[in-house]
């Protein structure tokens, strides 16, 4: 009974959003429809009235979706990626959507405008997005600050990069940002785990982070060996697998907790942009058309290193199917931006709803024992 009234709700909901509301807001600038968003859902997080009604309207949970990672405690797997709540404003309403964890940020050390605009297109044919903000945020005391006073019911990642700007293209001083930023939370007690960004690919100086040599002398600067809390590295998306082996080397050597597969991809000649849409130069592509090259990621990492590091599977998102696939790859985590804008916020208590279902109809008794099913023995 239970489930079948979270079904009706979901239903008329989805109905509502996909027929009426996203059709108004796809009419309109997506960067504007974005901050208005935001202000709602910040303002519906300082309520208990709003988070209450919220909750009634969009939260799932089971017990078979628990789990512990990292030390941590999700009681769901999927959470929102870094880049929606960029000055984390959304950190008091978003459980109550139905996520069971965040990443905010990325937070660079010193504040940051970004690129000029236009900073966000909507691929609609693709069920994609180009993204071009380059690292918008305002900076890592200020963010810091406002953390600080909140309480969290979910875990709360911060996504650490360097600042956009010409000032932190030589390598030391890209790195002297990292390092400010990951201190400046570090000392405050803000932050649950962290993330280094090395993959955002609108910025000054492209992805320097990425070349071996050069992200051991980041985590060696960070000094991530040592620390109490889990320590992820978001990867690009367009990497080879000569690639992939030699960042697994340096993240073994330093104690990497794990990795966010992935971030945006660059490449223009993706088969899944379709032709209808209109593709701008500039900036990376989410939703449906970094969706296989996040699960080549994940399921390569997970080949070669197995449970080793823990994987947070991202990209082109927009159902339980394509969750509960990133999963079986290897993901213990899942996050999303592209398919909540495109489906709904409805979609995040309905990806979890049906994630029960498949486990049950795979024969799980958690989400624990699917992760990496596609690449276990299967018993007689």
């Amino acid at each position: 009974m239970k489930d079948a009234w979270f079904r009706l709700k979901a239903a008329v909901i989805r109905f509502k959003y996909k027929y009426i509301l996203k059709e108004i807001f796809f009419l309109q600038d997506p960067e504007t429809v974005h901050e208005r968003m935001v202000r709602v859902g910040h303002f519906l997080g300082k309520h208990a009235w709003s988070r209450s009604l919220v909750r009634w309207l969009f939260f799932y949970q089971h017990h078979m979706l628990e789990q512990k990672v990292a030390g941590l405690t999700f009681k769901n797997p999927i959470g929102l990626a870094a880049g929606f709540d960029k000055e984390a404003q959304l950190t008091q309403i978003l459980p109550e959507v139905g996520f069971g964890f965040m990443e905010a940020g990325s937070v660079t050390g010193v504040a940051c405008n970004g690129n000029p605009r236009p900073w966000l297109w909507r691929l609609p044919k693709s069920r994609a997005l180009v993204v071009n903000y380059g690292l918008k945020n305002d900076g890592s005391e200020a963010i810091s600050q406002r953390l600080k006073k909140m309480k969290f019911s979910f875990p709360v990642g911060i996504s650490l990069a360097k600042a956009n700007s010409p000032d932190t293209v030589e390598e030391q001083k890209g790195i002297a940002d990292y390092l400010k930023a990951y201190k400046t939370f570090a000392a405050e007690g803000v932050g649950d785990y962290f993330t280094i960004n090395i993959s955002c690919p609108n910025a000054f100086g492209g992805e320097p982070f990425t070349d071996p040599v050069k992200l051991d002398r980041l985590l060696a600067a960070l000094d991530i060996g040592g620390k109490k809390k889990p320590v992820f590295i978001k990867m690009p998306a367009d990497l080879s697998t000569d690639a992939l082996d030699e960042i697994l080397a340096v993240a073994r050597k330093y104690k990497v907790t794990g990795f966010v597969s992935t971030n945006l991809t660059k490449q223009r000649n993706n088969g899944k942009i379709s032709a209808e849409d209109k593709l701008p130069e500039k900036g990376g592509i989410s939703g449906k058309v970094v969706e296989d090259l996040a699960n080549e990621q994940i399921a390569y990492i997970y080949k070669k290193a197995g449970k080793e590091f823990v994987i947070i599977g991202c990209g082109g998102v927009f159902s339980a199917a394509d969750a509960y696939k990133k999963i079986r790859l290897g993901a213990s985590l899942i996050q999303m931006i592209t398919g909540m804008i495109f489906e709904g916020p409805e979609i995040i208590g309905l990806i979890n709803h049906d994630l029960v279902g498949l486990l049950k109809r795979d024969g799980f008794a958690s989400i624990i024992e699917a992760v990496g099913a596609d690449f276990k023995p299967k018993s007689n």
